[in-house]
């Protein structure tokens, strides 16, 4: 069992000299034995109280470290079990972890711990963000779970997520911890109080739970958390968070020191109301780009929402200067460039040239449907930097992801209608795992028409991949040499940055990455 700590206050008792003071007058004396002057005679001066200071109150409140504030209030029992006993072990071997841990933490957990409090919940639900993402806010599951709290796509519209092109409420920190908790309520309820149960629950769903304590109840067995059949993850989900309790509370006793975190307020939410570009946001607030889009993750693109969620999490010094710079440009948050529209354009093609959406154009220009006419001018809403400066949109998160190298090779492919990532990873011999985490997706995600995917390959999946320089020949086409070396045309183009429309030249070398185990070279 954990040793608790104990924060008992002992009151101050005060006590105070009592003065008593005789005066014993002569039954002799006389009005005739007085002096004929009338003396003042002074009362004799109470010795001054000794001032004592008042003690302070000690609450989880007046903490200097949030870390310290959680201590002092977890409260669930902490069994002695090996699974507990393993993660314990985990989180004392990997100290680095929890220092991560805590720097990702700084600028939110404040705020949670608070909403926590506020609704009179166990502090130990501050650490599930660890336990779920290690409090990584762009955090993205194999199943497709997103943020601090790792909600699925329908669980987070169930509790008021939005997820749109611009704006994803999973990542949301401020509108995901309130959602996590009204599901943590609902499965508390639901479990009758029972938060082992509960939180097992968050994590692989009410019913799988609510069927492994069916299943106990009829064989006779105990119905504890550590009793139950549940899946393996859900079996260390538990464990794994009240260990991680275990050392929040104990930092000394176990020798490890989580980088504090300063018990005050260092953000909060401000809504200008209107749709903003995020490099003006920064600049209103005197923050970059990036520390804007690290505190507001839930921004996909390079603006908030037109007419969604607009709101910002800002530092709380910053946000009267970021006030008062909306109010004096209202309405000048976004740029709009002035676009005469040429044969082959659609408001689609618009939309995915300037990174915006079709139903935005169509309101900026007074559209009511998506017909357009070559010579016509449109005002289209567009960033007011290069897409560089947002370093943290979803784009530009993607990229960094499909630049991880994987393998000795890489290749692209378009999806064609049809194509899921079980048959792209089948034809090219990878795990269709594999294939979705090289490019940031989990392995049920579908799949759109034109999508770019990476491919990693090396001699380790069954191909054997070497480079060749092929020297073009008269009458040689780029579709002819595909079929040659069993590659495809696109990635012809890629690996010597061709246009496609292009003749080739004889003579014209070309770099080939080519699976030998296919053709003969």
């Amino acid at each position: 069992m954990r040793l608790r700590y104990s924060w008992v206050l002992a009151p101050l008792i005060l006590s105070g000299c009592q003065l008593t003071q005789s005066s014993d007058q002569s039954k002799d004396s006389s009005p005739t034995n007085l002096p004929k002057e009338e003396v003042a005679v002074s009362p004799t001066p109470k010795p001054e109280q000794p001032k004592t200071d008042p003690i302070p109150v000690v609450t989880p409140q007046t903490q200097q470290d949030v870390w310290q504030r959680i201590a002092m209030q977890l409260e669930m029992e902490i069994p002695d079990h090996k699974t507990v006993d393993y993660y314990r072990t985990w989180y004392l071997k990997h100290p680095n972890h929890l220092r991560t841990v805590s720097k990702r933490a700084e600028p939110f957990l404040y705020l949670i711990v608070d909403k926590i409090e506020q609704r009179n919940m166990p502090l130990e639900l501050a650490l599930l963000p660890v336990v779920e993402s290690s409090f990584d806010a762009f955090a993205y599951s194999h199943g497709s779970a997103a943020g601090l709290w790792q909600f699925v796509p329908g669980t987070g519209k169930m509790y008021g997520l939005e997820q749109d092109f611009w704006y994803d409420g999973r990542r949301d920190v401020a509108a995901a911890t309130d959602a996590a908790l009204d599901y943590l309520t609902y499965l508390n309820n639901r479990f009758d109080g029972n938060w082992n149960h509960a939180i097992a629950a968050y994590n692989s769903g009410g019913g799988r739970v609510s069927s492994a304590i069916r299943k106990n109840n009829k064989l006779g067995k105990p119905i504890d958390f550590f009793s139950l059949d549940l899946p393996k993850e859900t079996s260390g989900y538990v464990p794994k968070l009240l260990a991680l309790a275990d050392i929040v509370a104990n930092q000394e006793k176990y020798g490890l020191t989580i980088p504090a975190i300063a018990n005050q307020p260092v953000v909060d939410l401000v809504d200008p109301k209107e749709q903003l570009d995020l490099a003006i946001a920064a600049n209103y607030a005197g923050i970059s780009v990036k520390e804007l889009q690290s505190l507001n993750p839930a921004y996909n693109q390079w603006a908030t929402s037109p007419d969604g969620v607009q709101q910002l999490l800002l530092p709380i010094d910053s946000i009267e200067g970021f006030k008062a710079e909306v109010e004096k440009n209202r309405g000048k948050g976004m740029k709009l460039v002035r676009y005469k529209v040429k044969s082959g354009d659609s408001l689609s093609v618009l939309a995915s040239k300037y990174n915006t959406t079709t139903s935005v154009i169509q309101k900026a220009n007074g559209l009511s449907g998506n017909t357009i006419r070559v010579g016509q001018h449109l005002m289209i809403p567009t960033s007011t930097k290069d897409e560089t400066t947002y370093a943290l949109s979803a784009a530009n998160r993607l990229q960094k992801t499909q630049s991880q190298s994987r393998g000795r090779y890489k290749l692209t492919h378009t999806v064609a209608k049809g194509d899921s990532l079980w048959t792209i990873a089948k034809a090219n011999k990878v795990s269709h795992q594999s294939l979705a985490k090289w490019n940031g997706m989990g392995p049920r995600d579908t799949l759109r028409v034109g999508q770019k995917l990476v491919i990693w390959k090396d001699s380790s999946d069954g191909a054997i991949i070497r480079t060749v320089f092929y020297r073009v020949r008269s009458g040689d086409t780029i579709s002819g040499i595909a079929s040659k070396f069993k590659v495809k045309s696109n990635d012809i183009v890629k690996w010597n940055d061709l246009n496609k429309s292009k003749y080739l030249q004889p003579g014209q070398k070309l770099k080939l990455y080519v699976d030998v185990t296919k053709v003969s070279v």
